[in-house]
């Protein structure tokens, strides 16, 4: 019980911390995300760009040095996915959102954090999204059992 409860502390102070690098790179800030899709500051692109490759190296490193997870002892291990046709209409409602909010779905609880409660109806959408994919998840399946 008390590792679990430190586990779970160290994973809020680095969100909070995540939160915070955020904030500082202006991922927070609309009119960055805006000026990003509208071509205008490549500010935001640069700082996704970066974190991507850094993850991806921090990923890579993890691997090559057998560590494993904190949380379950496991081997730190990313399996590839199999492709699905439905990933490319996921891919261009998640942009369209991403456009219209001028927020990703992991700025949202560090615009909140700053006192942005336009953040709040993006948070709606991201919960009201969620449920509508898992009602249609499961009506597809239950077409595709009885058809």
């Amino acid at each position: 019980m008390l590792h679990k409860r430190k586990l779970n502390i160290l994973a809020w102070l680095l969100g909070v911390l995540f939160g915070f690098l955020m904030s500082r790179a202006g991922a927070t800030t609309y009119d960055l995300h805006a000026k990003m899709f509208l071509w205008e500051d490549f500010q935001l692109m640069i700082v996704i760009s970066v974190a991507v490759l850094v993850g991806m190296a921090g990923i890579w490193w993890m691997q090559q040095n057998g560590l494993h997870s904190l949380g379950t002892g496991a081997p730190i291990q990313f399996p590839r996915k199999p492709w699905q046709k439905g990933l490319l209409l996921g891919a261009f409602l998640f942009g369209i959102g991403w456009a219209m909010t001028a927020s990703c779905p992991g700025t949202v609880p560090a615009m909140l954090g700053e006192g942005k409660l336009p953040a709040l109806f993006v948070l709606i959408g991201i919960i009201l999204g969620t449920l509508a994919y898992g009602v249609l998840q499961d009506a597809i399946q239950c077409l595709r059992r009885d058809g």
